[in-house]
């Protein structure tokens, strides 16, 4: 039966909206190719995790930023067990690691760790490399090799999930750890705070715990230690610390959240009141004549760069700290850790003999 004149329109109409659509979507998965790798990758981190922590090296390569922080880090010198590993591996985590999640459990004063990476690999050469230096164990349909090297005396156990990604644990039980049964709900909680950090290359979620607020509380140096600001912190439900490269500098963005708008309230003044005390006291004419001018200069650009504010999103109400990093902060971090001399120091005097004296002289 010949096709009318107005069929053939909407026949045509309808094949130019579906060519339309097809280029569409086409653009859009292959754009989102870097969103959905790092999808997959924070959807294997386990829903019952304390601390999830995620990296875009890939995007973190693109920045100045990085290289002032690869001049910062301390690397391997060439006849080191690393340079050995990369020879032979052809691993080099610089050079062919992309993108990564380590996922931090805390259950009763144990401790557990899985890290899932996507990077260039040579699979076949590590898997030689691993059949040499360990030793394999047989878990359900998995044959897993368990690393020489331990964290925390338990063992490390390695698995390829594909040719392009792998993932490392201390848990005994290598599919339970990576394949434990999901709860939708618990997974929704850490979605939501993924996607809402969807374009920073580096940050950690932490869902708070009394044994990691202990630990954290123990590690700030004596001076730092508030307990006003410690209590309040202990009422934080969720904790995110984010950062993403500007130039030359890092923006770091850190944000709690609790449903008390009360305990919100008071950890934005006293955040405040902190950032304001610090810059005073950086100001004080005395301790302007003791300390480095240098470092004097990197710790006020750091407070002044400061940006605290609250934020209601619903039932959860936030407060959102912003600092910039910058390369003269790193330098001079860099310089106290080492114990290098600042630039700005003078040199050290030279050392003189005492000069001759009579006696010295008859002695000879």
């Amino acid at each position: 039966m010949p096709l009318t004149r107005t069929k053939k329109i909407v026949l045509a109409g309808a094949a130019a909206a579906l060519l339309v659509a097809g280029i569409i979507l086409a653009r859009h998965f292959s754009i989102d190719s870097g969103a959905s790798a790092r999808q997959e990758l924070l959807q294997l981190a386990p829903p019952d995790s304390t601390a999830v922590i995620f990296l875009d090296l890939d995007e973190f390569k693109r920045s100045p930023f990085l290289a002032k922080l690869y001049e910062w880090v301390p690397h391997p010198t060439e006849d080191s067990e690393y340079a050995q590993f990369v020879r032979d591996t052809g691993f080099s985590y610089e050079r062919d690691l992309k993108k990564a999640v380590v996922a931090i459990s805390i259950r009763g004063g144990t401790t557990k760790l899985l890290a899932i990476a996507d990077g260039n690999f040579d699979r076949k050469r590590i898997e030689t490399f691993l059949n040499r230096n360990g030793r394999s164990v047989q878990q359900g349909k998995w044959k897993i090799p368990r690393l020489n090297e331990s964290m925390r005396d338990k063992p490390m156990s390695f698995a390829f999930l594909s040719d392009h990604r792998v993932a490392i644990t201390d848990s005994d039980n290598f599919p339970q750890a990576l394949f434990a049964p999901v709860a939708e709900a618990s997974h929704a909680e850490w979605s939501l705070r993924f996607d809402r950090l969807g374009g920073t290359p580096v940050f950690a979620v932490i869902r708070q715990d009394p044994a990691l607020q202990n630990a954290l509380n123990s590690a700030a140096p004596g001076g730092f230690r508030s307990p006003q600001l410690s209590r309040l912190l202990e009422q934080l439900q969720w904790i995110s610390i984010a950062g993403k490269p500007e130039t030359d500098q890092l923006r770091l963005v850190a944000e709690g959240e609790c449903l008390s708008d009360q305990s919100i309230s008071q950890l934005n003044d006293v955040l405040q009141g902190v950032f304001i005390l610090a810059q005073n006291g950086l100001n004080d004419p005395k301790l302007r004549q003791q300390m480095n001018p240098q470092e004097r200069e990197a710790y006020l650009q750091i407070l002044k760069s400061a940006d605290i504010q609250k934020i209601e999103r619903g039932e959860w109400k936030t407060v959102r700290l912003v600092l910039s990093v910058t390369p003269k902060f790193l330098d001079v971090v860099r310089l106290s850790s080492f114990g290098a001399a600042s630039p700005s120091d003078p040199p050290p005097p030279a050392e003189t003999k005492p000069p001759a004296t009579s006696r010295t002289r008859k002695k000879k």
